[in-house]
């Protein structure tokens, strides 16, 4: 009997064990960041057994304007929208330097304007074209991390920039003055960093290889209406309920392939956060900790908590502890920079650069802490001077 033969009469079940056993291990690869997420939402679950409260874990217009951008985002895409964008982008700049400066500029304005994580979904699949484009991949890591700094950093200086901003803002009811410049020092010093950190790039002549792409200008036109509902949305200015009535329903009709083209597991991801952080934020160690260390420095131990439960959810916990809120906005903000969960944005930097460059997570998560921790510090120690 040839081996042919032998390959045919294997069970059917050995077939659909060795295609499972094959389309799993393409997820976990795919999907490494969810796969952790839900692990530790697992794990927290057990030692804080569900219940009615973890309907409050939840922010339902976060995860709606990532839902509306996210199908935008894909609608776009697919009239080649980020392509064309990307030539535009080549051809007024002169360089890789030039181009790099462009996409983290644009990168630290949108998070200015539509908040870090929108910013860096819009800009995150611009950056990767510009790159890939002109043959210049082997910066993507950096360029990535460096437009993730600059989404996490560059909102620190509006109420709406970041969430934990918003969330503050309406907590202690602050004086939208007083908002901008109590946080305007450390945005001057944070643009100052990250202008510093693109000369690193080299100034490379840009030769871009690939087709030029027209646009569909109904689509386009349509599209970028509905990306500024999505914006309409962030910026609170309708309910969150109507842009995930419309948005969906325009996409049904106008293209529907765009819906399946979300990355749902992203928005898993931050529903197991979710959960992860506030389980995290009801045990009674971790509250009673909180305490001791606030009262010795709300900065310091304020911005350590973030890299542990992130800066939402460190924002939310501690400023039930705490009146000091100059401190608390500080700690917060500083504090998105460190490790990858120590903002909700950085993860999305994080899949993003995966679906790209797969098997290469371990490379970009040791220049991702090295560049991060490096603003920590230097932010950190900033905000002790001026508090």
């Amino acid at each position: 009997m040839n081996k042919l033969t032998q390959r045919r009469r294997r069970p059917a079940s050995w077939l659909n064990l060795h295609e499972l056993a094959a389309l799993t291990s393409a997820f976990l690869r795919k999907n490494t960041v969810f796969v952790i997420a839900l692990a530790a939402a697992a794990i927290t679950s057990i030692i804080v057994p569900p219940d009615m409260e973890y309907i409050s874990y939840f922010d339902p217009r976060t995860l709606t304007c990532l839902f509306c951008t996210l199908a935008v985002i894909c609608a776009l895409r697919r009239i080649h929208f980020f392509s064309a964008a990307a030539e535009k982008i080549i051809s007024l700049t002169s360089n890789l330097r030039n181009s790099v400066i462009a996409l983290v500029y644009i990168t630290f304005i949108g998070s200015m304007l539509i908040a870090n994580d929108m910013a860096l979904i819009t800009f995150l699949p611009l950056g990767f074209i510009v790159l890939e484009r002109t043959n210049n991949q082997k910066y993507m890591a950096y360029v990535f991390i460096l437009q993730n700094i600059a989404a996490n950093l560059g909102g620190m200086v509006t109420p709406f920039g970041n969430p934990q901003n918003l969330y503050l803002y309406s907590y202690f009811n602050i004086p939208t003055g007083e908002f901008m410049l109590t946080m305007l020092p450390p945005f001057v010093l944070a643009v100052t960093l990250i202008t510093a950190c693109c000369f690193a790039v080299p100034k490379a002549a840009l030769v871009y290889d690939g087709e030029t792409h027209a646009m569909p200008k109904a689509r386009l036109a349509l599209y970028l209406a509905l990306f500024a509902l999505a914006i309409v949305v962030v910026f609170r200015v309708i309910p969150y309920q109507i842009g995930l009535i419309l948005i969906p329903l325009v996409m049904m009709f106008a293209d529907r392939k765009s819906l399946a083209d979300v990355d749902y597991a992203l928005l898993g991801t931050f529903v197991c956060f979710f959960i992860f952080s506030g389980n995290v934020s009801r045990m009674d160690a971790v509250r009673v900790v909180m305490e001791t260390l606030l009262e010795k420095s709300t900065l310091l131990f304020s911005s350590l908590s973030c890299q542990f439960i992130s800066n939402v959810p460190s924002a939310v916990l501690l400023s039930k502890f705490t009146d000091n809120y100059r401190e608390l906005l500080y700690g917060v903000n500083v504090g998105g920079c460190g490790t990858l969960i120590a903002s909700l944005a950085s993860l999305i930097t994080f899949r993003e650069y995966l679906a790209h460059n797969p098997g290469c997570a371990k490379k970009y998560i040791v220049l991702f802490s090295v560049m991060n921790f490096a603003f920590f510090g230097i932010l950190l120690g900033f905000c002790f001077l001026i508090k």
